[in-house]
């Protein structure tokens, strides 16, 4: 008899390119035989563009500068600012937006909508239960099919759980968690996290977190490059007596060098779409030492200062590289009209061998007081975009417990449904000694 079923050339779930005669989704599993109507669904998130209010107690607040002691650039907050600006040309008023990359601009569309009417495409590997005492091998979906060696259920085609669908790593005084979250078939971030001890022998911590371009190929592989590669390079620069700003742009440029090496690689049978641009990522970083607080990135990941003390305002220590943020800066939109646009999350700044050049954003910061920093990707953010809003999710104990503030904060990405891979990184800054703060 012949087949009924729809015939479509790629997923409905997550866009896997398919072939005639496909019953189910080779990389996330989904049932082709029952395609619901894909929703006309464009959600929009407003940027955090409020001023920090004062400081009620006088004292002196975070003050951004270069090594150079030029000043910052004018996008962030007067007292927290201090980016290098991204020069990258303005995309033109209707770009082709059903192509990942637009060459005349430079952006790149690789945040499409994810309708909630989705199915789970496999059961939540936090709750499942992945034991299995006495059928060893059988899929943890309908535990009745066996399991091949690429990962898929024999029977229903559903993906087994992977290593990096969850991981959590404490590392001296800092954490960081990451989850696939319970849209997407795999988790396309990875964070590097760990400490240095500086030439005069004080501690320094170090995160990156980086998001693989879904667009992109192998989006899963560019991000755990860049990760491993900017965390080795800063933490291998720190006791060399290297400044954290300038080591953390050196680590940047050494993940983009490790993405772009990907691009060389003979593809995998399973990722042969020419179709697709070059594997890419975005990446957000922070170094804390005494005193001094440090942020790089390129892209849309984000890092946030929440003070210790919540009555002192919290503030975004980064500006995306997106479409809306170009429009808002270059004077050409206000935020409203920015973000109510459906190129608002179209990124202007990735690390891959098809991006732009681009100079990574750095900046510091000298807080007066402790707090944490929270390096995210926007699979946390979209859920607690500005300042304040992340402040009220970071639990009030996070400096001293950061595993459980990162573990609270995944779980808050979970709890406002997840539609995307969640990864932070807590990272405690200490009381400044007294007289060795902001001036």
């Amino acid at each position: 008899m012949m087949s009924q079923m729809p015939q479509l050339s790629a997923c409905p779930s997550c866009e896997w390119p398919l072939e005639s005669g496909d019953r189910f989704c080779g990389a996330c599993g989904y049932d082709l035989s029952a395609v619901p109507p894909r929703p006309d669904d464009h959600p929009t998130i407003a940027l955090n563009g409020a001023d920090l209010a004062p400081d009620p107690e006088g004292a002196a607040w975070p003050v951004a500068s270069r090594p150079d002691g030029a000043p910052a650039a004018p996008h962030l907050p007067a007292d927290l600012a201090g980016t290098d600006s991204g020069g990258i040309p303005l995309p033109p008023e209707q770009p082709p937006t059903g192509s990942p990359v637009s060459p005349a601009s430079g952006v790149r569309f690789d945040r499409p909508p994810e309708p909630d009417e989705y199915p789970l495409q496999a059961p939540d590997p936090r709750v499942a239960d992945l034991s299995a005492p006495e059928g060893a091998g059988l899929c943890v979906a309908c535990r009745a099919g066996r399991v091949d060696t690429d990962g898929y259920c024999e029977h229903c085609g559903h993906a087994q759980p992977r290593e990096r669908d969850h991981m959590e790593q404490e590392c001296g005084p800092l954490a960081a968690v990451s989850d696939r979250g319970l849209r997407h078939h795999r988790n396309e971030d990875a964070f590097g996290i760990g400490t240095a001890t500086l030439p005069d022998g004080s501690p320094a911590s170090v995160a990156i977190v980086c998001d693989g371009v879904s667009s992109a190929t192998r989006p899963d592989d560019a991000s755990l490059a860049a990760a491993r590669a900017a965390n080795e390079s800063v933490l291998a620069a720190l006791p060399r007596g290297t400044h954290p700003q300038q080591a953390l742009h050196d680590a940047i440029v050494a993940a983009s060098q490790a993405v772009n090496a990907l691009a060389v690689e003979p593809a995998t049978a399973r990722e042969h779409a020419p179709h697709q641009n070059a594997p890419a990522c975005t990446i957000v970083g922070a170094v804390v030492t005494t005193g001094l607080l440090v942020v790089g990135w390129v892209g849309d990941s984000r890092a946030y200062w929440v003070p210790v003390d919540r009555n002192s305002p919290p503030a975004r220590l980064t500006e995306d590289d997106s479409w809306a943020a170009q429009m808002v800066a270059a004077g050409l939109m206000n935020e409203a009209e920015a973000y109510a646009d459906e190129r608002a999350h179209a990124i202007t700044g990735w690390l891959g061998a098809d991006a732009y050049e681009l100079e990574p954003h750095t900046a510091s910061f000298k807080p007066d007081r402790p707090g944490v920093v929270v390096v995210c990707t926007d699979g946390l953010w979209n859920y607690a975009e500005a300042a304040e809003e992340m402040a009220e999710v970071v639990p009030e104990d996070a400096a001293v417990r950061p595993l459980h503030g990162a573990r609270v904060l995944v779980g808050h990405a979970l709890d406002g449904g997840g539609h995307d891979n969640v990864t932070v990184a807590v990272v405690p800054f200490p009381a400044v000694p007294q007289g060795a703060g902001s001036a």
